[in-house]
């Protein structure tokens, strides 16, 4: 079988990326450790970053690896990192007020399903209360987010297709490694930073892979 996954392992797919097992392969389309390098990239855009707050579903088994790995990113970075758990509607209402109590100096949004149905609310919300927001996904950087940092979906694909093609000419699932995204996408919301009053430094923008503005 091969398919695609935030995190195998985390959500216990297969026992390891090497050696999947069973008739199982394919591609990681996410890394949870991913979160410590958006959290770097808020720590690089906002020199006075202090506090951080994490919007996530805890009903996600990614989520829980992905919150972890931020943790460690803010605690490495002295930084002070909140979790706000929201699973379902009436739980986003109840993290926006939380969050507007608590004033983060940035939000992250992890990546899931729920989370990310809600895009467009969640980015009214951040632009409404001003905070400078980091996603995972460019659709939400295109809904009135910020910024994303995220996996080159066109790479994964393309590499799908080579994996597809030996399996096809008789090579077995289980044989075939799960692959980890390699390629990544910086996006930047100009058109949001200008409304959160933020400028983007020029050495960031020359990074990012695409600029909306």
């Amino acid at each position: 079988m091969r398919g695609f996954s935030g995190d195998p392992i985390a959500v216990g797919l297969v026992p390891g990326l090497a050696h999947p097992g069973a008739n199982v392969t394919g591609l990681s389309t996410l890394a949870a450790d991913l979160e410590g390098k958006r959290i770097e990239l808020l720590k690089e855009l906002l020199a006075n970053l202090a506090r951080v707050a994490v919007l996530s579903n805890p009903t996600n088994p990614f989520c829980i690896v992905a919150v972890k790995s931020a943790r460690a990113a803010a605690t490495a970075l002295h930084l002070d990192l909140k979790v706000v758990e929201a699973a379902e509607a009436r739980d986003l209402d109840r993290a926006f007020v939380t969050l507007s109590r608590q004033r983060p100096d940035a939000v992250l949004t992890v990546a899931d399903p729920f989370l990310t149905s809600q895009r467009t609310r969640v980015a009214a919300f951040m632009m409404e209360n001003r905070f400078p927001s980091m996603y995972t996904y460019r659709e939400d950087v295109l809904a009135g987010g910020l910024i994303s940092y995220a996996t080159n979906y066109h790479d994964v694909f393309r590499r799908a297709a080579i994996l597809t093609d030996k399996i096809l000419k008789g090579a077995k699932p289980a044989d075939l490694p799960i692959q980890q995204p390699t390629k990544f996408e910086l996006v930047v919301n100009l058109k949001t930073a200008k409304a959160l009053g933020l400028t983007i430094p020029e050495s960031f923008l020359v990074r990012a892979d695409e600029v909306i503005e």
